[in-house]
């Protein structure tokens, strides 16, 4: 990765993608591989993998206070503090400062950004699950916002193409609701797993328990990339992983890029425009601000993937005004910055198990269990009060003295409790559907500007009716399992949080069959601006209840493609 380079002469290229995320990392790759020159640009800092990964191999007793937040990273994240992991020592250096990088709050929204090379495919949770036709027939069979323009037949050959590339472990259940997949070998539950997976099955019809389905590579498989091998288990993810065992686009599709000889990368880029040429009716090229010394410039292409994130991208959008789009580009509908979506999580149950006591586990492996989607998906499991679903996350362990330090005694007592683990607990977080509501949105403000000239986010989104239904299904149904299993002590929680707070932003550029009342059409391409495609979070119609980076990146692969055919045929 050390051979990345910028060409400050050529002004010109066949393609240009703006991010080098989970998308705009396969975006690049797909386009350099069939041939195309490729300008990569990144808002954010340069970054190396393993180089500079600075805390990836430090132990708790490395930091200050455990790796507590300090004062100071609170007072430079206080917004993004509110997720509670990501301002610890070992991984606050990946998310922005909340000072330098403003935004506002008509009601709560939790942004959570890292603008470095390789994006939050450094930090992303790796759970990778596809979609199936359920969801994407979810908006017309429910009259809710606009149709998908697609189907599950028409993503399922890209679904493939990604997990064969990235590595996902995983174990196959013939499930109509989560379609099986290309899978790395399952990673093993632990005992107090394999108890609850069995009762659940056994007492509690159409609830499956199974592992996390995660971006790891888990054999001795070759994979592409920058010395990829498989997962060592250490959970430590967040901070980046130095063997390249999960998928991010640093350790994997930009090498891929870089090797073609097509790519160059210039970060500290901020795109904030897409030039548009009335007489073409296409987009001609980005307008760029650099970061450090503010100079401005403009790159040329003949194609433009917009792969930013789902707020970013609609931003550009939304600045790239012109006589034939005063609202900002492809927003003929006004539906630019609209039908924001997140996940609703942090509801659910924790509970207690007595036994297994001669029995615990080795290492500390990136998942844990995982129970796909029962509601609403035909029959029995349709509800009257909440339309769509939730899946669960969740993991048993034992406890350590840690957990109890504060009432141990002195003496033999405490030697005992240091030298033994604490019983087995089990929790369960759901992970329910958030609906498109056209209302809840974001804006830009203008008369707020950022250091480098551009307007600052406005958002104005918040749960409603349905989600807080749905919670209170989560909890109990978490409940319920957890004492057909035979736990004790079952405490259910919910902190519902606010939107943003899953990182999963979704929606705003939202696709569709009609121009009037979407952005995008089904091939991920601005419906009047036909060389300009978003395969970022903005493109999402509805959001099924499943960790949605798979599906972000079997679009962009699909969308890539499509758009060096279309150079080929001279249609863009």
């Amino acid at each position: 990765m050390s051979k990345f380079y910028y060409n400050e002469e050529q002004e010109s290229y066949d393609a240009i993608v703006v991010g080098t995320g989970i998308s705009g990392g396969w975006a690049a790759k797909e386009l350099c591989e069939n041939g195309l020159k490729t300008l990569v640009l990144e808002r954010g800092r340069m970054v190396k993998h393993r180089d500079d990964y600075e805390t990836a191999n430090k132990d708790p007793w490395d930091f200050p206070n455990a790796g507590q937040p300090t004062k100071e990273i609170i007072a430079k994240q206080p917004k993004q503090n509110r997720t509670g992991y990501t301002t610890s020592q070992a991984n606050h250096m990946w998310f922005v400062n909340d000072l330098e990088h403003p935004y506002n709050e008509i009601k709560r929204f939790d942004w959570m950004r890292g603008y470095h090379l390789g994006g939050r495919s450094l930090q992303w949770g790796r759970h990778s699950y596809r979609w199936s036709d359920i969801d994407f027939t979810a908006n017309k069979n429910d009259g809710i916002a606009v149709d998908w323009p697609v189907r599950y037949k028409d993503i399922a050959p890209w679904y493939d193409k990604v997990e064969t590339y990235i590595g996902v472990t995983g174990e196959k259940l013939g499930l109509k609701q989560l379609p099986d997949g290309q899978f790395e070998p399952m990673m093993p539950h632990n005992c107090v797993e394999k108890h609850f997976r069995e009762h659940v099955s056994e007492k509690l019809d159409g609830r499956v328990v199974t592992v996390g389905r995660t971006a790891h590579i888990n054999s001795d498989k070759q994979f592409d990339g920058d010395g990829r091998t498989r997962c060592q288990y250490r959970n430590r993810c967040i901070r980046g992983c130095p063997f390249g065992a999960y998928f991010s686009s640093l350790s994997s599709t930009l090498p891929a890029a870089e090797a073609t000889g097509n790519m160059t990368l210039r970060p500290d880029s901020i795109v904030h425009e897409v030039i548009y040429d009335a007489d073409t009716k296409k987009a001609t090229g980005v307008k760029v601000i650099d970061r450090l010394t503010k100079e401005t410039f403009e790159f040329k292409a003949k194609v433009i993937f917009l792969c930013a994130s789902a707020i970013a991208s609609t931003s550009i959008l939304m600045q790239s005004k012109s006589d034939r789009f005063p609202n900002g580009m492809g927003n003929d509908s006004g539906q630019l910055g609209q039908n924001l979506m997140d996940h609703h999580f942090r509801v659910g149950a924790s509970g207690k198990f007595d036994g297994f006591h001669d029995k615990y586990y080795s290492g500390r492996k990136p998942n844990g269990v995982y129970i796909p989607r029962f509601r609403n998906i035909g029959g029995k499991s349709n509800r009257k009060d909440y339309i769509r679903g939730f899946g669960y996350q969740g993991a048993a362990n034992r406890g350590n003295w840690e957990d109890s330090v504060a009432e141990l005694g002195y003496g033999s007592d405490l030697k005992k409790a240091i030298l033994e683990p604490g019983g087995w607990s089990l929790g369960l977080t759901g992970f329910g559907e958030v609906l498109p509501y056209e209302d809840n949105r974001f804006t830009l403000d203008y008369d707020k500007k950022d250091q480098w000239g551009l307007p600052t986010v406005t958002f104005d989104a918040e749960f409603k009716e349905n989600e807080w239904n749905m919670r209170k299904d989560m909890k109990q149904s978490a409940v319920d399992m957890l004492e057909a299993a035979g736990f004790k002590d079952i405490t259910p929680y919910d902190n519902p949080g606010a939107l943003g707070l899953g990182i999963h932003e979704m929606g705003t550029a939202r696709m569709g069959r009609n121009r009037k009342t979407s952005v995008l059409n089904g091939n991920n391409a601005v419906h009047d601006v036909p060389n300009v495609y978003v395969t970022d979070g903005s493109f999402m119609t509805s959001a099924a209840c499943v960790n949605p980076s798979l599906t972000y990146m079997a679009f962009t692969a699909r969308a890539a493609n499509h758009a060096v055919e279309q150079l080929k045929k001279g249609n863009i």
